[in-house]
């Protein structure tokens, strides 16, 4: 965990990505991709010296291929009154994919069956407003509970978050809207040896990258919160 020095930690906004891997692959895209898409944002928003008003901790989970357990402990040792403390949560779980969707996670439930807690809503418009200005698609993604964002979700905590797809297939709409391969994974690697750095679309990485910096700025540094 790493905090940024200013911010009110009353409102504490956590970015969020998973450090560990399966046993049987080393793990690039899952998660290397999204662990150091939030380092690369910590050191940016260090050297551009911003001024948050709401504290930023940048977490660095371990043990998610085991049930999430990095996260699930950090929420497990939690008051309610921390919990009461947390502003948000964003998860950055898979973000180059080789055959990639930009996929937000549905925090309305407009489109999957879970809808995050009051506050997911808005998050999720922040990352399609984000793309929508750069004329990039999105898709909805559910909250599966298959990421460290389940145990934030799980004590009312508003989370969202980008991911580019793992073993799912790419319908030919889909292709049609991103490019890449319909019929084949998004990730053929996930979870499996090939998922070194070679198998990284850096592409995704670029696009999803920045606006996953977009979305923790703006969160950062928002006046009114959620429920303006």
């Amino acid at each position: 965990l790493a905090d940024s020095k200013g911010g009110d930690p009353d409102k504490l906004l956590v970015v969020g990505a998973h450090l560990d891997s399966v046993a049987k692959g080393p793990g690039i895209n899952d998660n290397g991709s999204g662990s150091s898409t939030i380092l690369e944002i910590a050191e940016e928003m260090s050297e551009a010296k911003i001024k948050p008003r709401q504290k930023v901790r940048f977490a660095f989970w371990g043990a998610e291929e085991f049930g999430l357990l990095g996260s699930e402990n950090y929420i497990g040792q939690l008051t309610d009154d921390e919990v009461a403390q947390h502003f948000a949560n964003l998860n950055f779980d898979m973000v180059a994919s080789p055959n990639y969707v930009r996929f937000v996670y549905d925090g309305d439930g407009s489109d999957t069956p879970v809808a995050g807690p009051a506050g997911s809503a808005q998050i999720e418009g922040v990352f399609n407003s984000y793309f929508a200005s750069q004329n990039l698609a999105t898709a909805p993604t559910a909250f599966d509970g298959r990421s460290d964002y389940g145990p934030f979700i799980g004590v009312g905590i508003p989370a969202g978050g980008l991911f580019s797809g793992a073993e799912g297939i790419k319908t030919a709409e889909q292709a049609a809207t991103y490019g890449g391969t319909a019929g084949a994974p998004y990730d053929a690697c996930y979870h499996e040896a090939c998922d070194t750095i070679n198998n990284l679309n850096t592409k995704a990485l670029f696009e999803l990258g920045d606006a996953a910096a977009h979305a923790t700025l703006t969160l950062a540094v928002t006046r009114t919160g959620f429920f303006e």
